[in-house]
């Protein structure tokens, strides 16, 4: 047998201590972890042992995740506590952008914000240290902040992937504000009115044999309105997971605002395949009803078929809850792993029991997006607007325009750079 090398351990080792200060960053970071499972990952770690760093990574995942939300915030907590040597200025570079000279200027990745606000938690940054000659005297500098934007403002644009812990949750109170008001559809059913185009002859029929047979008035009628449905399709894969868990807090709220005008609320979730979450979306409590919806979807932060997902809801659920002339919007990155012959076929079928198609997509947000993937390209055609729906503001112009039949969003621009 070949003689293993003995590994170099210190007089003191602190991996336990180690342990307990990544658990309480994950903590920080959102994770609802306890002395027990910290705990139970040094015992995990003792018991297993490793050799590669992936076999000590895995360990700690079994231990500490248990939602899928979880593993990108675990991730990169991990990557900047245990793998990174430098991670101290990565998470500085990613709090602070101005920094240079540390990394190169990019683009926050997913959770990476979150997790270094956990880390830098307790932190305080060090001043810049001064040159020789130059005055330690504090230099008054006035500034005039009336043309910036305030943190509101600034959130209201910020990219709901590069949100923090804290912003997430701030957003999540600004979208529970929100609404989407949609204009009563005129009905075939009539109600009395003075001023009514129509003629009511069975209620003036009924008053003139009061009178002996005599009309005296003539009852008018205009058209009664009624509230259409609003069908919600969200996509909830990989790529679209941060995305859908906020837009799905403004959902909730939509479903339970009071006199929002919609007759009601039919949310889908979609990834591998798709789940109806309309009962749970209606408790009133938010945590709960998301919680008892994440539990039914077992596809999150999966892969993606678009195109099979829309023939299950047009088989099964098209007639159940489109009948009113309703409302669709279809949120979703239209990145899909289906033909896309199918995904023409089914998006064709639902644009025409849809009364307006509206596609949110978050990769709106980039200035160069074009429809160059199949699955864009299927779908553009058949969608009646095609907006961004990354951010609150995109949110708010959506509920500007829900009830104009003449907005198209970005549809038209993106249909002429079709091949």
């Amino acid at each position: 047998m070949a003689e293993q090398i003995p590994l170099d351990i210190p007089e003191q080792p602190k991996l336990a201590q180690n342990i307990t200060h990544f658990a309480r960053a994950l903590r920080k970071a959102g994770l609802p972890i306890g002395p027990g499972r910290v705990i139970d990952a040094i015992h995990a770690v003792e018991a297993a042992g490793f050799t590669e760093k992936r076999d000590f990574y895995w360990t700690l995942h079994a231990c500490f995740v248990n939602k899928p939300e979880h593993r990108e915030v675990f991730a990169q907590i991990f990557r900047l506590y245990w793998r990174d040597p430098r991670y101290l200025e990565q998470m500085m570079a990613a709090m602070l952008p101005a920094i240079r000279g540390v990394q190169e200027d990019r683009e926050a990745q997913a959770a990476e914000r979150r997790a270094a606000e956990a880390l830098l938690d307790g932190v305080e940054r060090e001043a810049p240290p001064q040159e020789e000659g130059e005055s330690s005297e504090e230099t008054e500098i006035e500034i005039d902040a009336s043309r910036t934007m305030s943190g509101e403002e600034r959130l209201r644009t910020l990219d709901f992937e590069l949100m923090s812990t804290e912003e997430i949750a701030q957003a999540k109170r600004m979208l529970a504000q929100l609404s989407l008001p949609v204009k009563p559809i005129p009905s075939r059913r009539g109600m009395a009115s003075l001023r009514g185009t129509r003629v009511d002859w069975r209620r003036t029929l009924r008053a003139s044999m009061r009178q002996g047979g005599e009309i005296h008035d003539i009852s008018r009628l205009k058209p009664r309105p009624r509230w259409p449905n609003l069908v919600v399709l969200c996509d909830i894969s990989g790529s679209m997971s941060q995305y859908s868990r906020v837009i799905l807090h403004f959902l909730h709220a939509v479903s339970n605002a009071k006199g929002a005008g919609w007759a009601k609320v039919h949310a889908f979730t979609f990834g591998t395949r798709l789940t109806n979450i309309t009962r749970h979306l209606a408790q009133r409590d938010v945590d709960a009803a998301l919680k008892s919806a994440g539990a039914e979807a077992q596809d999150w932060e999966g892969g993606t078929r678009i195109g099979s997902c829309l023939h299950e809801f047009n088989r099964d659920w098209s007639r159940r809850v489109m009948g009113q002339g309703a409302v669709v919007l279809l949120i979703t990155d239209g990145l899909d792993r289906d033909a896309s012959d199918q995904l023409s076929h089914e998006m064709q079928r639902l644009h025409l029991s849809a009364r307006r198609l509206i596609w949110l997509n978050p990769l709106l947000r980039w200035e160069g997006f074009a429809p160059k993937a199949q699955g864009i390209a299927a779908m553009l055609p058949h969608v009646d607007s095609f907006r961004a729906g990354h951010s609150i503001a995109s949110l708010q112009e959506l509920a500007e325009v829900i009830s104009r039949p003449d907005d198209v969003g970005e549809k038209a621009r993106l249909m002429a750079a079709l091949p």
